[in-house]
């Protein structure tokens, strides 16, 4: 294959909530990727109102506990813009120490604010969402100088810091921020398109988005890599990562029901059959795998793959013995 691609194991932490699996069974299945040889990480979400499930960084904790050689990453941090960026920092970089540096972080905007939990969410924790956007930029600047810097002197929008520091320093020198992004072409404001693609080119350790279909992912990371330069950066060795779903059915109808009745579940939203056909390989081994190739094709270098099911043992096992083995 010209093309190599890593695979990284989504757990579903909102899932617990939902009763679609138990705490343990994350853990369990954390340590099985690892053993597996087939992910080179493992990630989990993180929202704090707006879509509840286990908090983030106390998950990531216990995989790290649980785990030697994968790296752990959170997708996306949905509530980063709501963090204080010192607390984040201190935490990220014992978390980075736990796990002999192998810490990866998503930075994320957040959701809408057309949607009410959002609003809920933002409104408690004491930001307007209209300047999520600014915020999330504001923290990862901060987040990297306290990662890297003794002294710590920042006059920014919403946060001040006279000589603020951060000890112990994270394992990593700094631990790398993934920045999400996903516009939808032909959807999305040119403008808004071109802001948050830069916003990728200018300040990611790499990018993740859930664009699809394949050609859309190309599009956008091509217009990434060409913004890069612009800010004398070059985007050709970073990570360019999909997050995406699997269910392995030989019954792709009965694949295509279960993905959804679990994604309606998960995100309190009734995905129309287009969505879904796009954002999860369905079907046979063989389908799901033409349905990744697509992307490894159009240039992914990481995919996260998510079970939507019920079954996430048994899940686990096929995509590991019937679905990886082509990629490796």
């Amino acid at each position: 294959m010209a093309n190599k691609v890593r695979f990284g194991l989504t757990l579903s932490n909102r899932g617990v909530l939902l009763g679609l699996t138990q705490p343990e069974e994350l853990l369990q299945m954390a340590e099985q990727a690892e053993a597996s040889g087939a992910f080179e990480h493992v990630w989990v979400g993180d929202s704090i109102m707006a879509k509840p499930r286990m908090e983030s960084i106390t998950l990531m904790s216990a995989i790290a506990a649980r785990t030697k050689q994968v790296k752990i990453g959170v997708a996306c941090m949905a509530s980063f813009p709501s963090r204080d960026p010192i607390v984040l920092a201190y935490q990220w970089a014992s978390l980075d120490l736990l796990s002999n540096g192998r810490m990866i972080l998503g930075a994320c905007m957040g959701g809408s604010v057309d949607q009410q939990d959002h609003r809920v969410e933002y409104r408690n924790m004491g930001i307007k969402g209209s300047d999520r956007a600014q915020r999330m930029e504001e923290n990862i600047n901060i987040l990297r100088k306290l990662w890297t810097e003794d002294r710590v002197t920042y006059e920014g929008k919403f946060h001040n810091l006279e000589e603020a520091f951060i000890v112990p320093k994270p394992a990593q020198d700094p631990p790398p921020i993934w920045v999400i992004s996903n516009p939808r072409l032909g959807v999305a404001k040119p403008h808004i398109l071109e802001r948050t693609l830069r916003r990728v080119a200018r300040m990611g350790d790499g990018w993740m988005t859930t664009a699809n279909p394949a050609p859309d992912f190309q599009e956008l990371k091509n217009r990434i890599f060409e913004y890069a330069g612009d800010y004398d950066r070059s985007f050709e060795d970073r990570p360019c990562c999909l997050y995406y779903n699997i269910n392995i059915n030989e019954d792709r109808e009965a694949a295509f029901q279960e993905s959804k009745k679990y994604l309606d579940q998960y995100y309190s939203i009734s995905y129309t059959r287009e969505s879904v056909d796009n954002w999860v390989a369905l079907g046979t081994p063989e389908q799901c795998i033409d349905q990744l190739q697509t992307f490894v094709d159009a240039g992914a270098t990481d995919i996260l793959l998510r079970f939507p099911s019920w079954d996430q043992a048994g899940q686990f096992r096929r995509c590991v013995a019937e679905v990886l083995p082509h990629f490796a």
